[in-house]
């Protein structure tokens, strides 16, 4: 079976997870343990990064080398676009999902959820005792800005952010205004990078992810909640509801926490 070495949370993840939906294919996910985890990655692909794609004897690492190799074993159902011209403009607006919208996405979250309280607990685990949900929920945005400051998350950098994701979920909004997706009839890789990597901005709202129900729908505030943005987040949802499977294998550790990976 196809193993998904991953964290379950990532938005680079998500983007794989929706094309093994789509494509129909069993998958087991393997979550990665930050630190000693990504040590066993490093020693069973070469680099510490996920997802990571093992299909028998075959490793596959990054998101866009997984999705193509995907293709290309499994061409059921393809993603790739057989004229020449499309298939052009499909690597390109992948290649800006990846860079633009996966990295700006993950600085308006941490934002938010600095600025946001109730964001930030509903983030925490069902099982988080309340008492330490009032004590997160408690820490001033001050605090937190000090700390996002120190790791490169000035307000200029989250403004530059926040500026580049309006901008993107402009354009998105724009191109399917009169198309079911982005190149047209059929889905394609760009769709299926989009629809992931927005993942940060707005959490989807059904049982795809393993995340906190509280945070199920919700995002950030101003982008995810925009009435101009509407047509990007219906978009979304419909393509979730078509292609994403709900219920979808649970990490091997069972969702109690990450685990170790085991070497062949």
């Amino acid at each position: 079976m196809i193993e998904l070495y991953q964290f379950e949370l990532s938005h680079y993840c998500e983007k794989i997870r929706l094309i093994l939906d789509y494509k129909g294919l069993e998958y087991r996910k393997v979550e990665v343990t930050p630190g000693v985890g990504q040590l066993d990655l490093f020693r069973l692909s070469g680099q510490r990064q996920v997802p990571v794609l093992k299909d028998g004897e075959t490793l596959v690492a990054d998101s866009t080398a997984i999705a193509l190799y995907l293709d290309r074993q499994y061409p059921d159902r393809p993603i790739m676009p057989t004229d020449a011209r499309q298939r052009g403009l499909c690597l390109m607006m992948e290649e800006w999902a990846d860079e633009s919208m996966g990295v700006n996405a993950r600085k308006v979250m941490l934002s938010a959820f600095s600025q946001n309280s109730d964001l930030r607990t509903a983030a925490l685990p069902k099982t988080t005792p309340d008492f330490l949900k009032t004590i997160v929920g408690a820490v001033p945005h001050e605090v937190l800005d000090v700390l996002s400051f120190g790791v490169g998350l000035g307000p200029e950098t989250v403004k530059a952010a926040r500026d580049a994701m309006r901008q993107n979920l402009e354009a998105l909004c724009l191109l399917l205004t009169d198309s079911p997706y982005l190149l047209g009839d059929t889905p394609s890789l760009a769709d299926f990078a989009v629809a992931g990597l927005s993942m940060y901005v707005k959490f989807p709202t059904g049982d795809y992810v393993n995340l906190p129900d509280s945070l199920k729908g919700r995002g950030v505030p101003g982008l995810a909640d925009s009435a101009e943005y509407q047509i990007f987040w219906d978009w979304r949802d419909r393509f979730y509801a078509s292609f994403r499977k709900v219920g979808a294998p649970q990490p091997s550790d069972g969702g109690a926490g990450p685990t170790r990976i085991s070497i062949d």
